[in-house]
């Protein structure tokens, strides 16, 4: 067993402590790689949530801080995370993203940027689609949503949608400010409606 499978089955056990996770839409999510997996972000347990249940390794840009720390940087590098220096137009992380989608991998990205602190989505960045025109791979929707607690536990649903054809995002090699903006309106909308329960 690899030490990704390895920590995989430890978050596995650790996530299930802290929540009662609930799993909608996972027929929805291809057996191979090749895809960009984009959730909405609400906490810090949300790169294990969503990969978890995803049986490719899943590839997570994360901020640039976490790996100043050496033995938190190895342990996050081998759960499949690379930095990227948020808010500099970090150009590096996004040719790494592309290489890894195009290697037939899954990029998981939060497009939001940052957390939600009340769980409302927030206006998505552009750099999802970005990877999504130099690498013409589909989009997999997911949104992970707080429910009440009951006892000690939390339960939260993790909801992944049907698969977003990369055609259907209307981009061009050119990637026009007009181009990204509707891209991410149409992945705005469908995380919207995943949140309202929409799996559709």
């Amino acid at each position: 067993m690899s030490f990704y499978n390895f920590a995989r089955q430890v978050m596995i056990l650790v996530s299930r402590c802290q929540y009662r996770l609930e799993y909608e839409g996972l027929e929805n999510i291809p057996e191979n790689g090749g895809f960009i997996l984009c959730s909405n972000h609400i906490s810090m347990y949300d790169p294990i949530l969503v990969a978890i249940r995803v049986k490719p390794q899943c590839f997570f840009m994360a901020k640039e801080e976490l790996f100043r720390f050496k033995p938190l940087a190895f342990l996050i590098r081998a759960l499949g995370a690379f930095p990227v220096s948020r808010g500099k137009g970090d150009t590096g992380a996004i040719e790494k993203a592309a290489e890894i989608v195009k290697s037939g991998r899954v990029l998981a990205i939060f497009p939001e940027g940052h957390r939600s602190k009340d769980g409302k989505l927030l206006k998505l960045k552009s750099g999802a689609m970005v990877v999504a025109s130099m690498t013409g791979a589909p989009l997999l929707p997911c949104v992970i949503k707080k429910g009440e607690k009951k006892g000690l536990r939390r339960t939260v649903t993790v909801r992944y949608g049907k698969m977003i054809p990369n055609e259907k995002l209307g981009l061009t090699a050119a990637r026009t400010p007009a181009e990204l903006r509707g891209a991410n309106r149409l992945l705005t909308d469908t995380l919207t409606r995943l949140l309202e329960g929409n799996n559709g």
